[in-house]
């Protein structure tokens, strides 16, 4: 990702690993641990490590095992900031976006905007030549030391747009969609505001480039261009991104998608229609099995598509939930077992409560304004209002409207290997 220049601090953090034995001691910790830090850090100033050092070198040991949920094994060997970090494409991500233009015989890439260096790793991984472009200096430096196992790839620092890409057949970018301050970093919400432009994604894709571009996963239907495949992607539950593809990494006949990574693997659903066209599903009662579709489902329109699947109907036509009488293994969406509907009111669910004996309440919801904590409170009233699992008998609320009706379904979750 493109990066706003960062402060001296950071620079300052990353610079004293850059030397021999900035390197060595880093290799030397074990797994970080907040709670031994402070000995860990008086223990190294005693040893005769400049100050310096010994913070530069804590703080990328805290990054390292922060940075193991996105990068796993890999980590232990990388250089990262915390704003990097926090932006970075997860490793089994990045290897999706690499594996579209393998699949579609790209062999040079440049990676514009390359942040870390988490997609030039798995292009360059896939034998892609890159060349990875970083305008921030310091972020540019850990891409450079993350990018040493491959030979194929090259870290330029430079502004993304000015980089010439004469003999580059594909382009990946991952614009910067936040500015960072000294208070923090702050969302961006207009594509023309990104850092680059969504116009200047657009140019390149007109040269008739193999271009994907990674975006916001709120990114809006209506802004989406023409002539691109939009793909959302989730993780574990988690909508991380929209990724627009254009030209050569485009799949004919499809306009949207969305890309589930479970525990049980990749699963993807998609559609040649355009965003509002496609099937409609049936609307009918709440019976048999809920499902609460994964958020790519909904993000990509494909909420119709999944009910017709499973062989069910929406509750309502504008909210994203859908039942079915049987329960059929998906990977696009959540199963509930539904026990109860009633309407929804706040003295009937306390007495409800009550009477059921429930200590441990989890309250989801679509389509109302009801603030699940806030009700959490009234009706788990005292100390038990955490909504933590412990002992006591626990229960899972639905809330939703039907129409002009507010409901409150009571559900069992279906564990995720029976359904």
């Amino acid at each position: 990702m493109a990066h706003a220049p960062q402060d001296q601090m950071a620079q300052d953090h990353i610079a004293p690993l850059l030397t021999p034995e900035g390197w060595e001691l880093l290799a030397s910790l074990g797994p970080y641990r907040d709670e031994d830090s402070f000995e860990l850090n008086a223990a190294l100033r005693k040893a005769g490590h400049p100050a310096e050092l010994v913070t530069a070198v804590l703080t990328q040991s805290r990054l390292r095992t922060k940075a193991q949920a996105k990068f796993g094994e890999f980590a232990g060997q990388m250089l990262f900031t915390q704003a990097g970090l926090e932006q970075a494409t997860r490793l089994n991500v990045a290897a999706h976006h690499a594996q579209r233009f393998a699949a579609a015989g790209i062999r040079k890439v440049a990676d514009l905007g390359c942040g870390l260096g988490a997609d030039s790793l798995a292009l360059a991984s896939l034998d892609i030549d890159v060349t990875a472009v970083e305008m921030d200096e310091t972020t540019a430096a850990c891409a450079t030391v993350n990018l040493i196992p491959f030979p194929n790839a090259t870290v330029v620092h430079a502004d993304a747009v000015s980089v010439p890409l004469e003999g580059v057949d594909g382009v990946w970018l991952d614009p910067a969609r936040r500015t960072t301050s000294t208070s923090g970093t702050k969302r961006i919400w207009d594509p023309e505001a990104f850092s680059p432009p969504l116009s200047f994604v657009e140019s390149l894709a007109a040269d008739g480039k193999a271009v994907g571009v990674k975006m916001g996963p709120g990114m809006p239907h209506e802004s989406v261009p023409a002539g691109c495949e939009a793909q959302w992607v989730s993780v574990s539950g988690d909508v991380t991104e929209v990724t627009l593809w254009f030209n050569a990494v485009r799949r004919p006949g499809v306009r949207r998608a969305a890309l589930v990574l479970g525990a049980q693997g990749p699963a993807e659903l998609g559609s040649a229609d355009d965003f509002g066209a496609g099937p409609a599903a049936p609307v009918g009662p709440v019976d048999g099995y809920l499902y609460e579709p994964d958020g790519a489902v909904i993000r990509a329109g494909l909420v119709a598509d999944v009910a017709l699947q499973l062989g069910g109907h929406l509750v309502d036509e504008h909210i994203a939930y859908i039942c079915a009488p049987e329960l059929v293994q998906t990977p696009f969406a959540r199963a509930y077992r539904v026990l109860q509907v009633m309407p929804y009111n706040v003295k009937a669910l306390k007495a409800w409560v009550k009477q059921e004996g429930i200590t441990v309440l989890d309250i989801k919801k679509r389509g109302t304004a009801v603030t699940p904590e806030e009700l959490r409170k009234q009706l788990l009233p005292g100390a038990r209002n955490s909504g933590k699992k412990g002992t006591g008998k626990t229960a899972t609320l639905v809330l939703t409207r039907i129409g002009e009706d507010r409901v409150a379904i009571v559900v069992e979750p279906v564990p995720a290997a029976a359904a």
